[in-house]
């Protein structure tokens, strides 16, 4: 269910890319129930004049190392929910990255379940009739 892209400044190594992956993966797991092996996900590297913010918007001071996460799921959960996911994404990649939590952007967009398929050319979550 979700789909998730990953966009950051280019010249991190691989496994950095891989772990920052996991950990927002996990995240999706653990705190907004997404099931096991819904894992997909875009990482896009862009040049420092390609991947344009501001610096200092809302008085968030953010560095070159910012990392906009864009998470396409369904719609449903509470805004509660998805503060304490904001935050425990921005602790994990703190604590296991070094990543600064002002370099962490999120944006998530909820979409209805027919707007999904998987594969095949179906509708996964839509009842077949």
């Amino acid at each position: 269910m979700p789909l998730v892209r990953i966009d950051l400044i280019e010249g991190k190594p691989e496994p950095y890319r891989a772990q920052v992956s996991e950990i927002v993966y996990q995240t999706l797991v653990d705190v907004l129930s997404v099931p096991e092996h819904d894992r997909f996900h875009v990482i896009t590297e862009h040049t420092k004049s390609s991947q344009i913010f501001d610096r200092n918007y809302l008085d968030i001071h953010r560095s070159d190392e910012c990392i906009f996460f864009q998470i396409t799921l369904n719609s449903g959960r509470s805004t509660e929910l998805k503060q304490h996911f904001y935050q425990t994404l921005a602790d994990r990649l703190h604590k296991e990255v070094k990543l600064r939590k002002e370099d962490v952007f999120i944006n998530l967009i909820e979409v209805p379940k027919e707007n999904w398929s998987f594969g095949n050319g179906d509708a996964q979550y839509v009842a077949s009739k």
